[in-house]
Parts: C-alpha cells; sequence; structure tokens
C-alpha cells in the first residue's frame, strides 16, 4: 500500500469484501430495504431481559451468520474489529466474547462500521488472511445512554433522529474477486461548536464534506468518478448541508449522493423526523444493501463514508460540544 496526499491509502492489493451480513429490528424491517437484510425481528428486546442484552445477542448472531454465509469457518479469521456506541463497547465485547477470535474494540461513534472495515484492510495487507468487521446500534439503549430513559416520553424535535436497532458485519479477505476496498480515507476531528445532542446530522456533516473532499484531492477524482456517494447517517437535515457545504466548495455531489439515514426510513409513514442513525445504520444498509448492489454489478465504485459524533453523556453534561468525524473507503468492482 501506498499513501496519497494527506490522508489517504491506496491498496496496490486490494483486499477484498468476501461476505456481509445484517440484522434488524423492528421498526427497520418496516422500513423500505426490509428484504435486503438477512433478518429481521418482531420486537426490541428479542428474548432478552435488558435492551443491552438484546443488542449483544444482534451483533453476536449477525457475526454468526456472516460466518456462515462466507463458507470459511471461524478458525480461519485472523482478527476481527468491532464496535458499539455503549459505554467500553459492552455490546461488542459481551456479545463476541465467546467466539475465540483475536479482538480489536474499536469506538468510532457512528462511523465505526467503515473505521472497521479501513483497519480490517490494512491488516490484509500486513499480516491477515481474513479479518471480520462489525457494529451495532439499539435505539432503546441508545436514547437510555445519550439523551432520555424511553419511560420518560419526551417529545422528540424534528431535527432528531431515530437510532437504528440493528447490526452489522463483513469479511475481508486478503486474496478474492471482488468487491475490492481500493482505498481509505481516514478523517479528521472536525468541531463546529454545535451542543444540540437531537441535531447530529449537522453536527458530524461538516466531518462528512471534509473527508469527501481530501478524498478528492489526494486521489485526483472527482464526484463523477463514482456510481455512488453514500454518508453514513447524517439523515435528511445533514444531507442537505452537506449538499451546500460541498456546493459552497467547488463540488456538486446532488446527483450521486445519499444517505444511510435517508434510505433506511420512510420518513412519511415511519415518524423518524431526520431519518435513521447509530452504529449499524450504516453498517445494515451497506451489510444489507449496498453490498448486494456491487455484487450484482448494479453498482461498481461506491464511495462510503461514515460519519460519527464524537460525545458521551458526560460531556454533554459538561456543556462540551459534538466533534464530528468521518472515514471513507472506496469500494470497486
Amino acid at each position: 500500500m501506498e499513501k496519497l496526499g494527506s490522508q489517504t491509502i491506496k491498496f496496490n492489493n486490494p483486499p477484498t469484501i468476501l461476505e456481509c451480513a445484517s440484522i434488524v429490528g423492528p421498526k427497520e424491517s418496516d422500513g423500505p430495504l426490509a428484504k435486503y437484510f438477512d433478518q429481521t425481528l418482531e420486537e426490541e428486546l428479542w428474548g432478552e431481559k435488558t435492551w443491552e442484552k438484546a443488542e449483544s445477542k444482534i451483533i453476536k448472531e449477525t457475526v454468526n451468520t456472516v460466518i456462515s454465509k462466507s463458507g470459511i469457518s471461524s478458525t480461519q479469521i485472523d482478527c476481527m474489529f468491532a464496535g458499539d456506541l455503549l459505554n467500553q463497547c459492552i455490546s461488542s465485547s459481551f456479545g463476541l466474547r465467546e467466539l475465540n477470535i483475536p479482538f480489536y474494540g474499536v469506538f468510532g461513534a457512528c462511523s465505526t462500521f467503515v473505521e472497521s472495515l479501513s483497519l480490517g484492510a490494512i491488516c490484509t495487507e500486513a499480516f491477515a488472511k481474513n479479518v471480520l468487521c462489525a457494529t451495532s446500534s439499539h435505539f432503546c439503549s441508545a436514547e437510555k445512554q445519550f439523551r432520555f430513559p424511553l419511560e420518560l416520553g419526551n417529545q422528540r424535535p424534528p431535527t432528531s433522529q431515530w437510532t437504528v436497532t440493528g447490526a452489522g458485519a463483513a469479511i475481508i479477505t486478503k486474496n478474492g474477486e471482488g468487491p475490492y476496498i481500493t482505498h481509505i480515507t481516514t478523517g479528521k476531528i472536525v468541531d463546529m461548536g454545535i451542543k444540540d445532542a437531537n441535531n447530529m446530522g449537522a453536527a458530524m456533516a461538516p466531518a462528512f464534506v471534509d473527508t469527501m473532499l481530501t478524498h478528492f484531492q489526494d486521489t485526483g477524482r472527482n464526484p463523477s468518478y463514482y456510481d455512488a456517494i453514500i454518508s453514513g447517517d447524517l439523515g435528511h437535515i445533514g444531507k442537505e448541508i452537506s449538499i451546500d457545504i460541498a456546493k459552497s466548495k467547488g463540488y456538486n455531489i446532488k446527483s450521486n449522493y445519499n444517505d444511510c439515514g435517508v434510505l433506511i426510513f420512510d420518513k412519511n409513514s415511519q415518524d423518524t423526523h431526520s431519518g435513521g442513525s447509530g452504529c449499524a445504520c450504516c453498517g445494515t444498509v451497506f451489510s444489507g444493501y449496498f453490498f448486494k448492489q456491487l455484487k450484482q454489478k448494479k453498482l461498481k465504485r461506491i464511495l462510503l463514508i461514515a460519519t460519527g459524533a464524537l460525545m458521551n453523556s458526560t460531556s454533554s453534561q459538561q456543556g462540551e460540544s459534538i466533534p464530528g468525524i468521518a472515514h471513507a473507503i472506496s469500494i470497486e468492482i
């Protein structure tokens, strides 16, 4: 691999995304992408006593599903990267503790899926033959931790987003026939001083644009090179902000840009306000929908940029702003 420009790595022997899997919750099961997921749940707890235990079960079963679909055994996986939104990434560590696979716990907030894929791709260049990457989130556990207990019945403002209940997982292999991860662009922390935890799209949009434009500058590419430019979970408001910021910088992305948080729910019929969010938003929409589009060659070049808000309940209580991060991978047939 080689470094391009300031923040991009090009893989001279690009790794293949061998297989993906996704499981989603009941609200996602009623959305427009329901048929693309491996499993849809009828209720949030999935037989567990707590939302946190349910989230651990979701990521565990998603990882088991991707291993089964891949046709390789867990003993052939050299390491795995996984993370989530809960303090100390407990959904991932508790859900995956029985797999007996070398484990790296990562946190990039809602950018965790692409961060994991980026690190996994680097590992295939360095030492690994197969790397597993996974992430999860859960509406109920996220609301409980970051905003208000559901029992309070707080009214959600129009700018708020609905945390996706679900998990996405992918296996990257050193040798394969594609889709290939050809480039990764690691994002920088961008903080515009926004403090509203119910307006995550606005907080993360500047980081998305910063990473996207850096990718174009580092690679010499432009928006039209890609069949689709996809952000992780900016939602409707963040998507429009991103289009406007990019336009002000001389880049027109409107024709081939979309957002996982916009795609996963029907805004009008499902009352999700600004759309979807959470680690599983990008994880499930890519693993369920976009991976299939790539395998069927309906799309041949995707720039996937997952966005994250690097905050927690403590930082919010201390009056801190919400820093944003965005990581990008170029996936090509």
